[in-house]
């Protein structure tokens, strides 16, 4: 069995600039799968590559079996590809592009009730009938989504599709693709908001200087980072008397606040019941703690060395 998205050893150099080196994985039919990076790391230029719109300068990608560039007219009726960019034709309504969108894949008036559904599901109902020109930003975001999805590919791809929009369209859009992954479709998202690929994705790749980095469920990338957050409230101001902490408890701090520090503790290494002994040994009265164990965007730091861009 095929997987749904197979990229084997695709490089792109543009001169001297080496976008992407080597990269080599699949994505199995019917998974959530989430593209990570910082800016620069190479994401878009894949998904371009995908698209058919970039030529590798090695290597080589399938989708749903079908080879990228020597069998390109199915591979591109097999995904959908939601761009970061607005581009849209400013003489047709709504309705009107995605019939146009439809005719470009063969369909005819049969895939009307689906374009109505998708119209309905995005909630364009009420823009059906208007000028693409004369929709704001969020609406004409909401057709480039229709409008990838208007053939009914088995693979979606969506780059940076709440980058910059309203918390509505970010809910209307994670409840459509959830139900697409239900149906059996197969979901890439690339995106810099953290948390969304967190609660979305079930395996994520993340791209870092042109190079993958890490490819894992999201599980277990989440077990890779070896710290947890260790926050503790005190009946007193105690940044005043810092001098009173062990050194060993010192170096630890990463959050100091009157009554309250937070500590980075590894697992293994620091113990809380130790640190603990220490603080009462110290005369230092605790009132209450928490535990916080370490989340996507920790795992993601730990890897690139940079903050997401949320």
């Amino acid at each position: 069995m095929y997987p749904a998205v197979k990229i084997s050893k695709i490089n792109k150099k543009y001169g001297n600039l080496h976008v992407l080196r080597d990269i080599d994985f699949s994505i199995g039919k019917n998974t959530y799968f989430g593209l990570l990076g910082p800016n620069g790391a190479g994401k878009s230029t894949l998904i371009n590559i995908m698209a058919g719109l970039v030529i590798p300068t090695s290597g080589a990608i399938e989708i749903m079996g079908y080879n990228v560039s020597t069998m390109w007219r199915r591979a591109r009726m097999s995904v959908g590809i939601v761009p970061q960019e607005l581009v849209y034709d400013s003489f047709f309504t709504v309705r009107e592009m995605l019939r146009l969108q439809s005719g470009y894949f063969g369909y005819g008036p049969e895939n009307y009730p689906w374009i109505d559904q998708l119209i309905e599901s995005l909630r364009l109902t009420e823009k059906s009938g208007e000028n693409l020109q004369r929709l704001s930003g969020g609406m004409k975001r909401r057709v480039l989504i229709a409008q990838a999805l208007v053939h009914k590919p088995m693979v979606i791809v969506l780059d940076e599709p709440t980058a910059g929009v309203d918390v509505e369209l970010r809910q209307v859009l994670w409840d459509l693709t959830r139900q697409l992954h239900e149906d059996g479709h197969t979901i890439l998202l690339t995106t810099h908001y953290i948390e969304e690929a967190e609660a979305l994705c079930q395996k994520i790749a993340i791209l870092d200087k042109g190079r993958l980095v890490a490819l894992d469920t999201t599980k277990d990338l989440l077990n890779r980072y070896p710290y947890r957050l260790f926050t503790i409230k005190f009946s007193e101001d105690v940044s005043a008397r810092l001098e009173a902490f062990p050194e060993s408890l010192k170096k630890l701090i990463v959050s100091l606040k009157k009554e309250r520090i937070t500590l980075k503790l590894h697992r293994e290494k620091e113990k809380i019941g130790d640190l603990l002994e220490a603080l009462i040994s110290a005369g230092i009265h605790i009132v209450d703690m928490q535990t916080d164990q370490p989340g996507l965007e920790e795992v993601f730091m730990a890897l690139t060395g940079e903050h997401s861009d949320e």
